[in-house]
């Protein structure tokens, strides 16, 4: 269903669900109107003082050595393929080079500013590029050893940076390919699951798409307006502006949380909200009380959220956080100072003697460092995803 209202703000006194984007009816598909734009002077001076610390650039360095020193010969990493089987991560292959995984790895040397065969990582970025392109399947789908959706939109998004980097014609052509099966994919719903087609839908996975979809745009690849109206609608749809609205997990009453599945009322969590709010940015929607809500839940939940799944790391904490500081760093200003700073600390403080972070329940290490780099690089504004 496509909105036809014409104001940029999610309002209503009954919270009713109608979300509203006059901002994206004036622009092609997207504007990429930074948040810090239109913050008062006051949080843009409190977002300067968020500096890159000796510490911080430390525990990059070793991460990323850590990533260049275990990367394999093709230019992969190894992980173990699977999917989350509630609480838990069911590996369907061990210890495979994992397209997902590896884009992420690329991503992480990205956000350090180091490009395919140029610098100190030159020949390690340009490896990983070419095995993400190696994976490519003729219909656009990048796949390898019966990896999913989550890894053909991080694929995707690698493709993405790197093509607005390097501006490479042979990069373009697979990332429209790429784009090209995001968007055939998508169901009636407006979402995304697991498998290409499926006609069931999880915020996971459609955040994913976003993010993915949004990083082409950028940079010139086509999207269809009505695939982000159907996303846009989806999202929107799957948070909770009711506590009648979810009967499921630990923060069921909380207003601004997303639902995993819109359609049965599913559980609600840190993560998933992270990701709704991060999906929100992504289509193009940067003032809403969905948004607001969220933020306010990301920022009171944190601590528990690091306390449960911090030490030694499942993966949901790496995944809550890898769309809770994007989410967060858009938002800026007194809240994303509140968020980063400990974080930073956190992450810092449980760095493993050889560089990596610890991955309990999940892919592996190689996962877990890739998003732990990820994050603590953000302030240094090398990654156009990353950027506001």
């Amino acid at each position: 269903m496509k909105s036809s209202i014409q104001d940029p703000v999610v309002r209503s006194a009954s919270w009713s669900r109608r979300v509203v984007w006059g901002a994206l009816a004036s622009c092609p598909l997207w504007t990429q109107a930074p948040a810090q734009e239109t913050q008062p002077d006051a949080l843009r001076a409190a977002d300067a003082t968020i500096e890159v610390t000796p510490e911080q650039a430390r525990a990059v360095d070793r991460g990323l050595r850590y990533l260049a020193d275990t990367q394999n010969a093709d230019g992969s990493w190894t992980a173990d393929v699977g999917y989350k089987l509630n609480n838990g991560y069911k590996a369907t292959d061990l210890e495979k080079g994992h397209v997902g995984v590896t884009s992420l790895a690329g991503m992480a040397f990205l956000a350090g500013g180091h490009f395919p065969g140029r610098g100190e990582y030159g020949k390690t970025v340009e490896k990983c590029l070419n095995f993400v392109v190696s994976c490519a399947q003729d219909d656009g789908y990048i796949s390898q050893s019966n990896t999913r959706m989550y890894s053909h939109a991080f694929a995707t998004l690698f493709l993405a940076e790197i093509y607005g980097m390097t501006h490479r014609e042979d990069v373009r052509a697979h990332l429209q390919k790429a784009v090209d099966f995001i968007v055939k994919s998508q169901n009636d719903e407006g979402g995304w699951r697991y498998v290409p087609l499926d006609q069931s839908s999880d915020m996971s996975i459609v955040v994913c798409q976003v993010l993915a979809l949004r990083a082409a745009r950028n940079i010139g690849i086509r999207v269809p307006k009505g695939t982000i109206d159907l996303a846009i609608q989806y999202v929107v749809d799957s948070a909770v502006t009711d506590s009648s609205q979810t009967r499921h997990g630990r923060y069921a009453l909380d207003l601004g949380t997303f639902h995993y599945q819109k359609e049965d009322m599913a559980r609600t969590t840190f993560p998933l909200t992270a990701a709704g709010v991060t999906a929100l940015h992504g289509l193009g929607v940067y003032s809403s009380e969905l948004i607001d809500h969220g933020v306010d839940f990301l920022q009171k939940r944190v601590d528990h959220f690091n306390a449960r799944y911090g030490n030694p790391g499942h993966y949901y904490f790496w995944y809550g956080h890898y769309y809770g500081v994007q989410a967060m760093h858009t938002v800026g200003g007194h809240a994303w100072n509140r968020y980063f700073l400990p974080l930073r600390e956190f992450l810092i403080h449980r760095q493993q003697t050889d560089g990596s972070w610890a991955n309990n329940e999940g892919p592996g290490r190689a996962f877990s460092t890739s998003v732990a780099c990820l994050i603590l690089q953000i302030p240094y504004g090398y990654l156009p995803i990353f950027q506001r």
